[in-house]
């Protein structure tokens, strides 16, 4: 996936921040489903600092628009979102949605929480403050939908990294994971959705 996004930006010249835009607008339509589409519904969007964290800021943006009450937690220092993802964290500052960074999920509620700590490309085990979170997470009775891979589930080998996301609904991007179908995958991945998100072969 790493290979094709390069060659989806380099090669044929679709930018970054297309593809980000593509796979935050299709996580927030799976998410309005999963929340009735009801006006006033409580999401809480957890955010990593990289592009998958991105996405989630994509999706908060789309969400907010549409009636539901975003509230977005970045699991780490706010000052390590760069680029991309930036660019659409300061666009959810000027729009008013709650952004705070977080080091546990205990004291969060809603009706629906998004992963987007976590990407394809974690290795090792995860790490503070991430693991705590995820394991408070896993703690709720709220429903999780993941962007793109559950957020701690390595997604070619389908074990966990130390914590992992427990997601009702995965909605991954462009193709499925191997690791969603092998060890502990089919467990945390939940209901697998594959959009498409502009990625060219």
């Amino acid at each position: 996936m790493r290979e094709l996004d390069r060659r989806t930006i380099e090669d044929f010249g679709i930018p970054s921040i297309v593809l980000m835009e593509n796979a935050g607008r299709r996580v927030s339509d799976v998410a309005m489903e999963m929340l009735k589409a009801r006006t006033g519904s409580r999401a809480a969007i957890f955010c990593g600092t990289g592009n998958n964290g991105g996405d989630g800021f994509v999706a908060a943006r789309y969400l907010a628009r549409q009636g539901i009450v975003a509230e977005v937690y970045i699991t780490g220092e706010s000052s390590r979102v760069k680029d991309d993802p930036l660019i659409n964290l300061n666009i959810l500052r000027k729009m008013g949605v709650v952004v705070k960074e977080i080091s546990d999920g205990r004291e969060v509620t809603g009706d629906l929480i998004i992963d987007s700590m976590l990407g394809i490309g974690v290795k090792g085990e995860v790490k503070e403050p991430v693991r705590s979170v995820i394991a408070d997470l896993n703690k709720r009775n709220i429903p999780v939908l993941s962007v793109d891979v559950p957020s701690g589930l390595d997604a070619d080998t389908g074990k966990i990294l130390g914590e992992a996301v427990k997601a009702k609904t995965t909605v991954t991007m462009q193709f499925p994971k191997k690791g969603f179908y092998v060890s502990e995958g089919p467990e945390r991945a939940g209901e697998i959705l594959v959009v498409d998100i502009g990625i060219l072969e």
